[in-house]
């Protein structure tokens, strides 16, 4: 998509500096502050780059993609469950299904106290690599932990008078919208 676009990378990009997250200029997708490969996911990318590489990846292949509503995210992510994690509701097996705030990242970083520090390792502060991880029921990877995905919804404080029908919200605060999934 970069090379084919030329799309730039964002004028910066959330970094945690050991207490907190913080804007940082010159960062971005292809240097985020830690070491990554082409086998890590995309970080660092902000909501108009998500719908430019979804607008290009359309008309590259002919078929329709678009960024998916929260509820559709929601949906996949939970694989048709209820639950709060497709694993089932110990976090503490968190560590098989993501990558997620736990004892690796405890090692590497300060985290304020009232963070939830997974009582697990995965071996990874930073991003894992794609599919390092069970998948949920779907056979869908990496949809809990890792990086932040984005839908198309507009942000709401609420989920009240969202639509019935699972589509994305329109209506809102729509400068900003909706991240899933964690970081």
């Amino acid at each position: 998509f970069v090379q084919a676009t030329g799309h730039p990378s964002p004028p910066g990009c959330h970094v945690w500096n050991g207490t907190s997250w913080l804007d940082t200029p010159g960062r971005g997708w292809a240097a985020p502050d830690f070491a990554q490969d082409d086998n890590h996911p995309a970080v660092c990318i902000n909501w108009p780059d998500a719908r430019a590489y979804v607008e290009w990846l359309a008309s590259k292949t002919g078929r329709a993609y678009r960024l998916p509503s929260e509820a559709e995210w929601e949906y996949a992510a939970r694989a048709g469950g209820t639950g709060a994690r497709y694993w089932g509701q110990e976090s503490d097996s968190a560590c098989d299904y993501a990558n997620v705030l736990d004892k690796s990242a405890r090692r590497q970083f300060r985290y304020h106290s009232s963070y939830l520090i997974h009582q697990c390792m995965d071996d990874y502060a930073y991003t894992a690599p794609v599919a390092r991880f069970k998948p949920n029921d779907f056979g869908l990877y990496d949809m809990l932990g890792n990086v932040w995905h984005w839908t198309a919804d507009c942000w709401n404080d609420s989920h009240a008078d969202a639509p019935a029908d699972g589509s994305a919200r329109s209506k809102g605060a729509c400068s900003m919208h909706v991240l899933r999934g964690g970081s």
